[in-house]
């Protein structure tokens, strides 16, 4: 009658000890090179990279989508952008290595909010706002809420508008007050890394998953339990938020390129991404065939190329992403 309990607390023990001592060596192996900044109450880490002297385009700000950190856009769009714009790459409240902050920071806009503040620190008045996925959301509360700070828009693969149906049944799990706290310290970190590889596949399918992605990325830090269960409770509230806020992005004027692909298994761009063109008079929308849900690293040409069109250059985006097509046409994710 002892021996049982007594197994059961062992067990509890060793998965907290394991989710601890993990967690620890994910934050070694992907150590913060952001800087904290206090931004009223809580603190967002970020990191800013400054135009250098032949910059031709206004500052940039990165937001990434679910279970990601700054590191994800950082990957995907330093290199190419470095010296053009002030780059501005953000961990979201409660993501990567910034704090949560209060129950606000677990919807869009409670996020947009810290991100102008955060902007206003750092000294932005005014930038291109870029949303992956998740991010999309809050880029167009961004707008909604900062119009004056909105100097364009770019959504990749973006996820904002309602969609039938909820989401996977862990969100919801990790979500609730007691059992979510437990879940977190307990199953999600020991599964999580299980599952990364092929759910990072999954992400970029049909196209191949680039392997500097888990490496540079650092996708591995949302398993830490804080992260995951923010991440979780975003997840799950953010239909009931859309539901609330779409039928205001037809007041968005700032200029708005959507970039989605037709084989998104994530997010269904023909609710989202058709909806954007819809809502949003005279945005464009971009669509490229064989494209899944990862245009920041599939096709970052188009993107890079319709941040100089929201900067006023002349770009002939469908032009750039036919081409981008042609480069697809073949190509397909491996067997994981």
């Amino acid at each position: 009658m002892v021996i049982l309990p007594l197994a059961i607390a062992g067990l509890f023990a060793a998965a907290f000890g394991f989710t601890a001592w993990k967690a620890r060596a994910i934050e070694q192996s992907y150590p913060n090179h952001g800087e904290l900044i206090d931004v009223g109450g809580f603190r967002m880490n970020s990191l800013f990279v400054p135009a250098g002297e032949d910059a031709d385009l206004p500052p940039i700000v990165f937001i990434h989508g679910a279970s990601g950190n700054l590191r994800d856009q950082e990957t995907a769009f330093r290199s190419r952008l470095e010296g053009r714009a002030d780059l501005l790459f953000v961990d979201r409240p409660g993501h990567g290595y910034s704090e949560r902050g209060s129950e606000r920071n677990a919807w869009p806009d409670g996020q947009a909010n810290a991100i102008a503040r955060l902007m206003e620190l750092r000294g932005i008045e005014s930038a291109i706002i870029v949303g992956h996925s998740f991010g999309g959301a809050i880029a167009a509360s961004f707008a909604l809420e900062h119009p004056k700070k909105t100097a364009g828009l770019l959504f990749l693969a973006p996820a904002t508008h309602p969609w039938p149906g909820g989401v996977d049944w862990y969100y919801d799990l990790a979500k609730k007050p007691y059992i979510g706290w437990l879940f977190s310290r307990l199953v999600a970190l020991p599964a999580g890394l299980v599952r990364i590889d092929g759910a990072t596949h999954s992400v970029f399918h049909p196209n191949p998953r680039p392997e500097k992605y888990v490496t540079e990325g650092a996708p591995a830090l949302v398993l830490r339990p804080r992260n995951f269960r923010n991440n979780a409770i975003d997840v799950a509230n953010l239909n009931e938020y859309v539901k609330q806020v779409a039928a205001r992005y037809s007041s968005i004027t700032a200029p708005t390129v959507v970039i989605t692909g037709n084989r998104d298994a994530i997010v269904a761009e023909e609710i989202h991404s058709v909806g954007l063109k819809r809502d949003i008079e005279h945005a464009d929308l971009v669509w490229i065939d064989s494209l899944g849900h990862k245009p920041d690293y599939v096709v970052p040409d188009v993107a890079v190329a319709a941040l100089e069109k929201l900067a006023g250059q002349d770009r002939d985006l469908e032009a750039i992403a036919r081409a981008a097509e042609a480069r697809l046409r073949g190509q397909s994710a491996p067997r994981s």
